[in-house]
């Protein structure tokens, strides 16, 4: 999956104007909702809701965030594969719904892949793995020798069953080698943290907006990051890779997705307006100020195979854990 760098985008800046003055007066010409599969507050809204003002003047009509919460993201997934396909629905997915969901509940009235045109991505934030600074490690090869000298001693929080964060832990600990005992939370990052914090959970993985306070205070320990590369905000924290663990690269990733059937031109221009609207420099200073990485596809076609080998892995993730709906 290649990534734009903000040169880059800014670059296309006049072509895309130009691109989205042809054929203006065919679409859009009325408002066009975009669907968030979770409430007002959360992350998939903030990056909603930073997005569509820009997007909503590339177009020349305006997006209304519609939040449609329940069932772990699928109500909102639902209603979005179900629209017409006209462009006048767009949908806001990520990795929980898109990819784990269907390996998860078997009574899915859709099919993500067949069901949804994946538009491109708009922000990858890399998950850490954090441990209580009661847990004697250091780093992760200390973690792993800790855990295999005492298996079963230490337990990890997750925000679920089925959840990123559970299923990231699920396959560490099994290229690890290593027995750590699942506790999973409700609610989001909060209570899992909280349960960090207090030494109630010794370990678990995180993203980096929920856990970058507590690391920067000493209250938890950052061993090891899912990125690609290093981060700014924690510059000695090296990745999984470093540390030994070349499949622990992911992220809890977010993309713009159309009902199946909608016309290739609509998604192409919408395509266009996303990049246009990502490459702004008020835009992208938001979103990364806040931890949240922007991150888009070069094609909607880039977007769909990433998205078709995000559905194989956590899939396969989910089916060997066990994961279950909570």
């Amino acid at each position: 999956m290649s990534k734009l760098t903000q040169a880059a985008l800014l670059a296309l800046v006049p072509v895309l104007y130009s691109v989205f003055a042809f054929g203006q007066a065919s679409y859009p010409n009325r408002p066009i909702r975009m669907i968030v599969p979770f409430a007002p507050g959360g992350a998939s809204d903030f990056v909603a809701r930073i997005i569509s003002p820009r997007l909503s003047e590339l177009l020349g009509q305006q997006i209304i965030v519609d939040n449609r919460p329940g069932a772990s993201g699928n109500i909102g997934m639902e209603l979005a594969a179900k629209a017409s396909a006209d462009g006048y629905t767009i949908y806001l997915g990520n990795i929980g719904t898109i990819a784990i969901n269907p390996a998860i509940f078997r009574d899915l009235s859709v099919n993500p892949v067949k069901d949804l045109i994946p538009v491109t991505l708009v922000a990858d934030v890399p998950n850490l793995l954090i441990v209580n600074p009661s847990v004697p490690a250091n780093n992760v090869a200390e973690l792993v020798a800790y855990a295999k000298a005492s298996p079963g001693v230490l337990n990890f929080a997750s925000t679920g069953s089925g959840s990123l964060s559970r299923l990231e832990m699920e396959q560490f600990r099994r290229v690890a080698a290593i027995d750590v005992v699942h506790i999973p939370y409700k609610g989001g990052a909060g209570p899992a943290l909280t349960a960090m914090l207090s030494g109630e959970t010794h370990v678990m993985f995180v993203t980096v907006a929920s856990a970058l306070s507590f690391i920067q205070a000493g209250r938890l320990r950052a061993l090891g990051i899912s990125s690609t590369r290093r981060i700014d905000a924690l510059p000695q924290v090296p990745t999984m890779v470093e540390a030994g663990f070349p499949g622990m690269v992911s992220g809890s990733w977010q993309g713009v997705f159309v009902p199946a059937g909608t016309p290739r031109p609509i998604v192409e221009k919408l395509h266009l307006a996303l990049l246009a609207a990502l490459g702004s420099a008020e835009v992208r200073e938001r979103l990364v100020s806040s931890g949240v990485p922007v991150v888009t596809n070069r094609t909607p076609d880039e977007f769909a195979a990433f998205v078709s080998a995000e559905v194989i892995r956590w899939g396969e993730v989910a089916r060997d854990s066990g994961a279950t709906v909570d």
